[in-house]
């Protein structure tokens, strides 16, 4: 029988929720709401300041200090544009799809815990910082993010435009696998902390110190312990917003503009306002699940005993969670947008796998070290050398000997063949690999300028004729 670790028994924590009257509950929810809005203007902001500078541009800087209110400005300017609905669009569902994507959003965020337990100024009541939790809270945002799948495919179904019912099924598929994937890399993290619980996990991996030779601290984060995991997660979740180089969904140069092409205004505003928060969603999620939380890094909290206590540990949450951010916006503009079926099949058949591998050899620890068999250095030895097979089957290439093979077993074609300028599909179908060389046979369909008038007429002959021939 699996025993999970957890040093305090589970629920005594969560018995601090609940507690709050109706007020305190309506007040958490208004401030979670107006933090999320205002993050949102400050994100949008922050990366076209990072973009710019990473293109030696300047960037917004003229509405506001630094250009901070450019944000509002450009909310302002959407919501006042003109509301079009196409005519084909379903009306009912075209209004309702935004709405549904951008609800989860904030949804999501009333069970991560921004810090722990503080008293409430000018009164005697003491309350968490943090909306309400549960024995299944991450199960709970899994749940609630997959909606917003919904508001997706729906916009671009509604539109009654075939590209954005293409894009929509495109995001949809892509946000769908790669939820597979990130809900196998908290497997591992539900193994350590023997909860599911937000506030928990943060219990978890923030222990009474331990140290190496009395100085160097024991790592205790999640991120460090459960390495593959947080990088499958980190890779996972810029999957699941997408967000460059995997916004593929909004793929311009063939899909228009993805699922929103037919969305305007203020409709066009909330799944613009659902991204950024979906955004900040996955960045608090890493925090809480592998950062440590709330709690303060390893040297703050060695030097300053009082980091953990009162409302400083909502800095050390923000802290981390732009961290977060700005590898998003230095993703976007760094790399390169993905090419759609390579970006699946990675998914599926390299994060997917080495999720399940990782999370059979976490499991196998776990049981083993808490039951005392085995010594746990071989158990990690073994499991680094298992990783290492990994890695050596990822970056090899399927099939590469046979696609090295295959131009040399092609026969040239005529681009010609049967009176049409496009070149024929090869014998076999469609092969994987570089295009087999053309070779065009030799037709003189111009005459020179310093020509004659009858070179030029006998030519046109000449072609004419051969024309008739081959039809």
């Amino acid at each position: 029988m699996l025993v999970l670790a957890a040093e305090t028994p589970q629920g005594d924590r969560l018995e601090a929720f609940g507690q709050d009257p109706w007020w305190l509950v309506v007040i958490k929810a208004v401030a979670i709401f107006v933090v999320l809005v205002l993050l949102t203007l400050f994100n949008i902001w922050l990366e076209r300041r990072v973009v710019a500078r990473m293109q030696h541009r300047i960037g917004p800087n003229v509405n506001g200090p630094f250009g901070l209110l450019q944000s509002l400005a450009d909310g302002v300017k959407l919501a006042l544009k003109e509301d079009i609905i196409p005519k084909a669009a379903d009306k009912v569902v075209f209004l309702l799809a935004p709405v549904l994507a951008v609800i989860p959003a904030f949804v999501t965020f009333a069970v991560i815990p921004f810090g722990p337990v503080v008293e409430l100024p000018f009164t005697d009541r003491t309350t968490p910082l943090q909306l309400t939790d549960m024995p299944v809270a991450v199960l709970f945002v899994m749940a609630v993010a997959s909606i917003g799948i919904y508001g997706i495919v729906l916009g671009g179904w509604s539109s009654g435009s075939t590209y954005s019912l293409l894009g929509g099924l495109r995001s949809s598929a892509q946000m769908i696998s790669y939820e597979v994937a990130m809900g196998l890399a908290l497997v591992a993290v539900f193994l350590y902390a023997g909860s599911m619980s937000t506030s928990e996990i943060v219990a978890a991996q923030n222990p009474e110190p331990d140290y190496w030779l009395g100085v160097i601290p024991i790592p205790t984060w999640y991120a460090l312990i459960l390495l593959p995991s947080f990088v499958i997660y980190v890779i996972a979740m810029v999957g699941e917003t997408n967000r460059a180089p995997f916004d593929l969904p909004e793929a311009e140069g063939e899909l228009v503009g993805g699922f929103h092409t037919e969305y305007s205004s203020l409709k066009f505003a909330l799944f613009f306002l659902a991204e950024y928060i979906n955004m900040a969603t996955v960045s608090a999620l890493a925090t809480t699940l592998f950062l440590g939380g709330w709690h303060a890094p390893w040297p703050i909290i060695q030097i300053w005993e009082g980091a953990d206590s009162g409302y400083w540990p909502v800095l050390w949450f923000f802290g981390k969670m732009f961290l977060f951010i700005f590898m998003f916006i230095w993703l976007r503009g760094s790399l390169p947008r993905l090419r759609y079926d390579q970006f699946m099949a990675f998914g599926w058949k390299r994060l997917i796998p080495i999720s399940l591998a990782w999370i059979i050899a976490v499991a196998t620890i776990r049981v083993l070290t808490l039951d005392g068999g085995i010594d746990r250095d071989y158990l990690l030895g073994a499991a680094g050398v298992l990783l290492v097979l990994f890695l050596v089957l990822f970056f090899v290439g399927e099939g590469g000997g046979e696609e090295a093979e295959v131009p040399a077993e092609r026969e040239p074609a005529d681009a010609f063949a049967g009176g049409y300028p496009v070149p024929p599909m090869p014998a076999g179908g469609a092969v994987r690999g570089a295009a087999a060389p053309l070779t065009f046979a030799e037709r003189r369909t111009t005459v020179s300028g310093t020509s004659s008038t009858s070179d030029v007429h006998d030519a046109t002959t000449s072609g004419a004729a051969s024309q008739e021939e081959k039809s």
